[in-house]
């Protein structure tokens, strides 16, 4: 079965057939996490960095934040069986679109304060593609892990 994760929002699977799927990663950042053992995976599409720049927002919608959408979707795979041990993680986005001038720097924030909540867990990411100016759309399977992103240039493997 095909799922759609949203902005701001968090899905995660164990069953062999799913693929989860995100659009429009622009300077939103997409993190696929995926136990080949468990055969359990997840996929968060988040938008702003930190909770604490709107904390009742965040409270509405903790998939809208790194800093409380990244927890959440591990406590999740766990709850499915996933062990921390095994979780192979990929991330795409973190691009720099409808900011011409970087003034903002939202797709970097994203990038910096998901890399600090990995650090400060002992979380190390497989592979990305992140940054640049291109809109991606992310696909993760969840019987296989295989991680897909499609871009104006094209589809490839991540």
């Amino acid at each position: 079965m095909r799922h759609i994760v949203g902005v701001s929002e968090m899905k995660v699977s164990g069953s062999d057939g799913d693929i989860i799927v995100t659009h429009s990663l622009g300077s939103c950042i997409g993190v696929a996490i995926h136990d080949p053992h468990a055969r359990v995976g997840g996929l968060l599409h988040f938008q702003l960095p930190l909770s604490r720049e709107n904390p009742d927002r965040a409270r509405e919608n903790p998939f809208m934040y790194a800093d409380t959408g990244i927890p959440l979707l591990f406590k999740a795979a766990y709850n499915l069986g996933a062990n921390k041990g095994r979780i192979v993680v990929k991330v795409a986005g973190g691009a720099r679109v409808l900011d011409n001038n970087n003034f903002f720097n939202i797709g970097q924030r994203n990038y910096i304060a998901m890399k600090k909540i990995f650090w400060k867990n002992g979380v190390f990411i497989q592979s990305e593609d992140v940054g640049g100016d291109q809109w991606r759309t992310m696909n993760l399977e969840i019987g296989t892990g295989r991680v897909t992103i499609k871009n104006s240039l094209g589809t490839f493997e991540l």
